[in-house]
């Protein structure tokens, strides 16, 4: 068997040129527009309500709650008087995995007496305290026709509760709130995307872009109202900022553009979904460790190839058996001899390689964590061609970026090519357009949009807003 033209054969499937990296990006600008149009498209780009970028001088107390698929976790976070900084306490609380599947009632009263245990531990007794501001970090596609309204599209991260898809979450939440007397007013509601976005512009002013490389991916932006012909008939001045959602995984349902391998259909086939988020397939990272998992298993299947020959690879043939992070082992392996990869194999997966097939490994690692990062970069330099930043800052967050092995370096890498920048003239200096470490959006970024909200209303701004009462 030759591995090398194994090898070769993967690079020619999972290489992205230079060329194929414009044609994306240029596509992916067509897109993002027409998911603000009238007609949409297959991103969604939903309009949050979040109508300014903070100022760092945001005073006041909030308090913020974070629905995850692991964990809840309550904030209570502080805007002090010094530009820019904050205080913050938090709690979290375990999502229990009967909750996920069970009555929607039991949910939303867990998720009341957690914010009560909270607010006992922090205030003392709730009767005396004045209702307390909260933004609520809803991360499940949600239609938003109001800043503190969700409509729920459907349920992902392993919940699957009826009676919620289609319908509105906050009246159940604030009902589940007043039988328990928690003393708290719901006053946004936020994806985790929106609230990176606004959290690192908070401590950052040239933060222009908010992005999620984790298990999903996602990013937010900033557009203009005169360039969101759905929002049209509502009237509002055109250089009204507002905060987009795009939730921009379901880029090229299509696949116009995106150079997929038969591992990607593969995946696309055997997923919940078939047909949606084929952006999301390829660079997030539920899927990274299922892709190189295909790549093997179809290696050691193939007549001629054989590798790992003769053994037993059951293991191997589990879906969804390795996440990212296996890859990241791999890749961070500083052996010449990958000895760590080798032990790796070994005990994870009880199968012996020789040096030819640590090699192959190794280089197929790296092909996908590469396409990921370069496919990434296509919708930074997308947005960033629509709204012409020259220069910005784009705050990002999720597990991917940031533990990935040399992520941030081939994305950057593959910016430069998309965006034609010149050679720099020294190392140290900053690209154009650089990918930062986001502050926490889900937390300080639910808190902040809340006194964002609360300040808008306060000047008059009714724009987006369902309840007034609740903003008194």
């Amino acid at each position: 068997m030759d591995l090398l033209q194994e090898i070769e054969k993967l690079e020619n499937l999972f290489t992205i040129d230079t060329a194929k990296l414009k044609q994306i990006t240029e596509h992916f600008v067509n897109e993002l527009e027409k998911g603000l149009s009238v007609e949409g498209g297959s991103i969604p780009m939903n309009p949050t309500w979040v109508m300014s970028f903070p100022t760092g001088y945001e005073t006041g107390t909030y308090l913020a709650l974070d629905m995850g698929g692991t964990n809840l976790r309550v904030c209570q976070i502080t805007l002090t008087d010094q530009k820019s900084e904050f205080d913050i306490i938090q709690s979290k609380y375990r999502m229990p995995e009967e909750l996920k599947t069970g009555e929607a009632d039991e949910l939303w009263e867990y998720i009341a007496d957690c914010l009560m245990q909270f607010i006992e531990t922090h205030h003392g007794d709730s009767v005396k305290l004045d209702k307390l501001p909260l933004g609520f970090t809803f991360s499940y596609p949600a239609t938003q026709n109001y800043i503190d309204e969700g409509v729920l599209q459907r349920w992902t991260k392993g919940f699957d509760i009826a009676g919620v898809e289609g319908h509105n979450v906050v009246p159940m939440f604030e009902e589940a709130l007043r039988r328990r007397g928690v003393p708290i007013k719901l006053t946004a509601l936020i994806n985790d995307t929106t609230g990176t976005l606004i959290a690192s512009a908070y401590t950052d002013t040239k933060m222009k872009i908010g992005c999620i490389f984790g298990t999903g991916c996602n990013a937010a932006y900033m557009e203009n109202c005169g360039s969101i012909p759905k929002l049209a008939h509502l009237n509002l001045p055109p250089d009204t900022p507002m905060a987009i959602n795009c939730e921009w995984g379901a880029f090229d349902n299509e696949h116009k553009v995106l150079p997929t391998t038969p591992y990607d259909e593969t995946i696309d086939r055997g997923s919940p979904r078939p047909g949606q988020q084929a952006f999301e397939k390829m660079i997030a990272g539920l899927y990274l460790g299922e892709i190189f998992r295909l790549v093997m298993v179809d290696l050691h299947d193939k007549p001629g190839t054989h590798i790992f020959d003769g053994q037993d690879i059951s293991a191997l043939r589990k879906a969804y058996s390795l996440d990212s992070s296996f890859l990241s082992a791999i890749e961070e392996d500083p052996f010449e001899n990958l000895s760590e990869t080798a032990e790796l194999f070994h005990n994870r997966l009880g199968i012996y390689t020789s040096g030819p097939e640590l090699e192959l490994i190794r280089r197929t690692a790296e092909l996908i964590g590469t396409r990921a990062a370069r496919l990434s970069a296509c919708g930074v330099a997308a947005i960033s061609k629509k709204k012409g930043f020259a220069s910005c800052h784009v705050g990002a967050d999720g597990s991917v970026f940031n533990k990935y092995p040399h992520f941030k370096a081939r994305g950057a890498k593959a910016l430069r090519e998309i965006l034609e920048w010149p050679e720099k003239a020294n190392e140290k200096e900053e690209d154009p357009i650089e990918i930062l470490a986001a502050e926490d959006g889900s937390g300080v970024g639910a808190a902040l949009i809340a006194a964002l909200t609360l300040e808008r209303v306060k000047a008059g701004n009714m724009h987006g807003i369902l309840h007034p009462e609740n903003f008194k």
